[in-house]
């Protein structure tokens, strides 16, 4: 923004300005904005207040508990679909407190918005506390992903890696580790020694293990490594099968890495990163009962 000088007052033969009606008088100019208020710089600046964060508008609140979005909220809500604290309210851009009772069709709403992160687990990082050796946990890799806690989908072993969902969906936890939930988890198991054939067989065949069968849905060698890369895919939810399974062997592990959690892949989600779900994996998660 350009301003021009301002031009010196006319002054008398004794020094004193000259105010008479020929005169051109001094000229102040005050900085605008485009729209023309005033400009407003240093001590007299008006601080803006800081909002609330416990008050947001009810069309995020609706769309934070997972209902719809905004867009779609505000037809409820001008639909009469939406209460607060027992009252219907049809106007637009009403805002309401997190610690109101929102209802939409009767149901009572959570306003914390549902958070999905998928992170690539490294070895030796246990899912949810810090070791005694204070190493840090998995759990503080997503630390910055969402201001609200999330918690580990299932469980994983400090020396296994790979896929680990983390959400604060207690609903999405509850039925993912569902026993019979049926999820497909793929696995690529790296042994100390090469797997024999008739041993790869009899995993694929299930294994009487204390009188429990231990079963998978396939087995194979990976194509073009050493035979001491299997790829493994089970559909059970217990997180320590596959060590069991091989110890019973007498094979050890050296790496176990999950490369496939319910439709979800590490494709371009190097190790110890994370990413957001996508609104379509959200979705497809959501089908599962």
């Amino acid at each position: 923004m350009k301003f021009k000088p301002t031009p010196r007052t006319p002054k008398n033969a004794d020094g004193t300005p000259n105010t008479s009606a020929g005169a051109r008088g001094p000229r102040t100019f005050t900085p605008t904005t485009r729209t023309g208020n005033p400009i407003v710089r240093g001590k007299q600046a008006a601080k803006t207040p800081p909002k609330d964060p416990n008050i947001i508008r009810l069309n995020r609140y609706v769309a934070n508990a997972g209902v719809c979005s905004r867009r779609e909220a505000d037809l409820y809500i001008s639909s009469g679909n939406v209460t607060v604290n027992g009252q219907v309210v049809t106007e637009m851009g009403y805002q309401v407190r997190i610690d109101d009772a929102v209802r939409f069709d009767g149901r009572l709403l959570n306003p914390i918005k549902r958070e999905y992160i998928l992170l690539n687990k490294p070895k030796d990082f246990p899912l949810t506390t810090r070791t005694e050796s204070g190493a840090r946990s998995a759990t503080s890799l997503v630390g910055n992903a969402s201001k609200s806690p999330l918690k580990p989908v299932g469980k994983m072993e400090n020396k296994s890696m790979g896929l680990v969902l983390f959400t604060n969906d207690e609903a999405l936890i509850k039925r993912l580790n569902k026993p019979k939930n049926g999820l497909k988890k793929i696995y690529q198991v790296t042994l100390s020694k090469p797997l024999k054939k008739s041993d790869l067989d009899a995993i694929a065949e299930g294994v009487l293990i204390e009188g429990i069968p231990q079963r998978v849905q396939e087995i194979s060698y990976v194509d073009d490594k050493p035979k001491t890369e299997i790829g493994l895919e089970i559909w059970s939810s217990k997180h320590n099968m596959i060590p069991t399974l091989f110890e019973h062997l007498g094979y050890e592990i050296v790496a176990l890495d999950r490369v496939y959690y319910a439709g979800l892949t590490k494709k371009d989600l190097p190790r110890g990163h994370w990413r957001p779900l996508t609104k379509q994996e959200v979705i497809n998660l959501e089908m599962i009962q």
